[in-house]
């Protein structure tokens, strides 16, 4: 049932294309409980499209690896201050924090003082490195909101308590294009096998794999000469080398995911989404050598794909950094590309992975925990 809510505010801070996203979903499902709340913060154009007044676009705020934090440095420092500062002129009722841990857990500490409460929807993945931040979400977070399976139990043993509602991946969306219609704009055929490839949403993350990717494109082709490539999009990225033979899907990258034979994908939440769309893939990341020292030193899980993370073991073939080649993923990607055992019990494993995802709902019940603060 709708609530009166009359003139209140809430502050929201996403910082990355995936919180956009998120947190767009999360403000209209609040609104419904709440028709007249009123949203101010940093997001994307998804956010402001359900009714979030942006102040900083996640276009200028997002960064992948240490060279690119340090040059965007001074800028961040100059949003965080003007955060703080419109924080405390808007007074706002509740500020939501969505995942972007770097600003988020330090935007939460320099605003504590103001009692202002805050909410922290998909958390810091303290569990895989930097466990000392846990302090931070136990001193300066009001509610903590959590999306990962194991999170509830992990957080729960170090004496914090946390809400678990679920993950967003629960509530599958069905691809805008049909499949005759996917075949049919790509000009494919249903009957040869297609490689679906996902190298990244950021241009860094590109540069860095698509060489890569093109390697074991020529190489499968030799293989497999009726094989089928189409590559996933993000927004604003640009390829230097595109093959006439290789398609591109601009618009909807779900359906790239659901109509593919197999999958090569960098790691991010697409290899969550290749599962619940049920695309057998094998995982990789290339980061600079600085980065990927610092990262081997202070991760503390195994794995990086997400599904091996929930899956408690290794579901599907990880390659990371000099162990990305194109002959180590060509090799993986072999098995997955006809109906062998191994596909077989990939894709077993992966029903195992969506049971662990939680029911529907999932935004719908992280509004109303929040709702129920204000």
């Amino acid at each position: 049932m709708p609530i009166n809510q009359t003139e209140k505010t809430i502050f929201i801070v996403a910082g990355e294309d995936s919180g956009d996203l998120h947190g767009a979903k999360l403000v209209s499902e609040i609104k419904k409980i709440a028709p007249t709340m009123n949203f101010i913060g940093h997001g994307g154009d998804r956010m402001a499209a359900a009714g979030v007044k942006i102040i900083e676009h996640v276009s200028r705020l997002s960064m992948v690896g240490l060279t690119e934090v340090i040059m965007k440095l001074p800028h961040m420092m100059k949003v965080m201050n003007r955060t703080i500062r419109l924080i405390k002129d808007t007074q706002p009722d509740r500020i939501i924090l969505i995942d972007y841990p770097g600003f988020n857990l330090r935007l939460a500490k320099k605003i504590k003082s103001s009692t202002i409460p805050i909410t922290y929807f998909i958390l810091p993945q303290v569990w895989a490195w930097g466990e000392k931040r846990i302090y931070k979400i136990q001193k300066y977070i009001d509610q903590a909101i959590s999306i990962i399976p194991f999170e509830k139990d992990w957080f729960k043993v170090r004496g914090i308590s946390i809400n678990y509602v679920g993950h967003p991946f629960a509530d599958k969306i069905e691809p805008t294009l049909t499949r005759k219609e996917f075949f049919s704009k790509h000009t494919i055929n249903p009957h040869q096998p297609i490689l679906t490839l996902l190298p990244g949403s950021r241009q860094s993350e590109i540069n860095r794999h698509w060489p890569i990717f093109l390697d074991v494109i020529h190489n499968l082709r030799q293989i497999f000469p009726n094989m089928q490539f189409v590559v996933g999009r993000a927004p604003n990225i640009s390829f230097k080398n595109k093959p006439n033979f290789i398609q591109f899907e601009n618009n909807d990258i779900r359906s790239a995911l659901a109509y593919g034979t197999a999958g090569l994908i960098a790691s991010g939440t697409a290899t969550l989404e290749a599962v619940v769309y049920g695309l057998p893939c094998v995982v990789c990341y290339k980061t600079s050598n600085t980065t990927y020292w610092l990262g081997k030193n202070l991760t503390k899980v195994k794995y990086i794909a997400l599904a091996n993370l929930i899956g408690g073991q290794q579901i599907v073939h990880e390659f990371i950094q000099n162990k990305m080649t194109f002959r180590a993923l060509s090799k993986a990607l072999i098995p997955l590309l006809s109906e062998t055992e191994e596909r077989k019990k990939m894709l077993s494993n992966y029903k195992k992975i969506i049971n662990r995802l939680g029911p529907s709902g999932v935004y719908q019940r992280a509004a109303q925990l929040i709702i129920n603060k204000i």
